[in-house]
């Protein structure tokens, strides 16, 4: 049986329109794919979400490795400025173009052909191998892996180590690994006043000073120092708005978002609790109501390093003569959810075009990386196992 080429399949799967929450056609041309080499898949829907769990081997197995991974994409946006239509999966250059080519069909792909290829040529004993592919990374990730790890839960179904295919190379390929994540939640506070003319002031109740004071304390407040695994937590306001359009007018409301990246000295509920004391405490200093709603999309988390993390590096440094970095470095993703279930790393392609025009990723790339999850799986169900 000849090998299968990710090159091919990410081409494939470019041409599938799956901007989130669409399927696309996506996981349709993988399902078949699978079942030709052995997995059991299951089709998992849950609001306007399709998602896809396929397995080889037996639920019951000694060892049961996965791999996560999302074929949703962002909107490719006018499609006029493209050099290449964003879903033609055109190759130029010794590169791929396309929506989704680096985050992250590309390591969908790579995962699929090394799986594939995996279990059908060197099929483990007493092991198991799990893909969790989901069509809501990209949107509101509530119907996504959540769903397919609920289900799983329900099934009897689990991972014993996963590693999600998200890019997390900055600019070479095989440079970092992501070991863990920040946090990551959102916070709304509004203000509501007395609308009047602003040649008259003081028979109006301005709401936009008081909430101006406490977004400045918050943003200048220290959240900690980082630490040995992570970066400083930071708070970035990210819009304030009043929906006033006129000028000689005091608004009655202004509504204000913030968006908090945090290290492991926090928790969502922490943070939230220290907003609500600064909201309440501005409340009372000014006299305007001020309220508070929060949002914590992901706790922060590490998976400390040992066989697991060593394995998956040894497997990127033999493919791209590169020593990895571990890194908790940027934005969240899946593995936020899949912490909770099983140990989990991150190791994909370079990053630098994802969700912008005239995405793309070099093909030889597409090549390496499966050959990386090649050898983490050789490595996993080998002799030097993580434990």
């Amino acid at each position: 049986m000849p090998a299968t080429d990710p090159a091919d399949l990410t081409a494939r799967l470019i041409r599938c329109p799956s901007v989130t929450p669409h399927e696309g056609g996506a996981l349709t041309l993988l399902q078949p794919i699978l079942e030709m080499a052995g997995f059991t898949c299951t089709r998992i829907e849950r609001g306007a979400v399709s998602n896809l769990f396929a397995r080889w081997g037996e639920k019951s197995a000694n060892r049961r490795f996965g791999f996560n991974g999302h074929t949703d994409v962002v909107p490719p946006g006018n499609p006029e400025d493209w050099r290449f239509d964003p879903f033609s999966g055109t190759i130029a250059e010794g590169r791929l173009w396309g929506r989704g080519a680096c985050d992250m069909k590309s390591g969908v792909a790579a995962f699929v052909a090394a799986a594939v290829d995996f279990v059908t040529e060197t099929p483990p004993e007493d092991g198991a191998v799990i893909l969790t592919i989901t069509g809501d990374e990209e949107g509101d990730s509530i119907d996504g892996t959540t769903a397919i790890l609920d289900w799983m839960a329900t099934e009897g179904e689990s991972m014993t180590h996963c590693l999600v295919g998200e890019p997390t190379c900055p600019q070479v390929m095989g440079e970092m690994i992501k070991h863990g994540r920040r946090g990551s939640m959102t916070a709304t506070i509004t203000a509501r006043g007395l609308q009047g003319h602003s040649a008259y002031p003081h028979r109006a109740r301005n709401p936009l000073p008081a909430l101006v004071a406490l977004l400045d304390r918050l943003a200048r407040h220290e959240l900690d120092r980082g630490n040995g695994n992570f970066d400083p937590s930071t708070l970035a306001l990210t819009t304030i708005d009043t929906g006033n359009t006129a000028s000689n007018v005091i608004p009655a409301q202004a509504r204000a978002v913030l968006n908090i990246r945090f290290n492991d000295g926090h928790t969502g509920e922490s943070l939230t609790a220290w907003l609500q004391q600064e909201t309440e405490a501005a409340a009372a200093q000014s006299g305007i109501a001020l309220e508070l709603s929060a949002r914590v999309s992901g706790e922060s988390f590490v998976t400390e390093p040992g066989p697991f993390t060593e394995l998956v590096a040894q497997a990127v440094k033999a493919e791209c003569g590169v020593t990895p970095e571990l890194s908790t470095s940027g934005g969240t993703s899946d593995a936020r959810f899949i912490k909770d279930h099983c140990p989990v790393v991150e190791f994909g392609l370079v990053g630098q075009s994802m969700h912008q025009t005239d995405e793309h990723v070099e093909i030889s790339h597409i090549h390496t990386l499966k050959a990386v999850y090649t050898r983490v799986l050789q490595g996993y169900f080998g002799q030097n196992r993580p434990g």
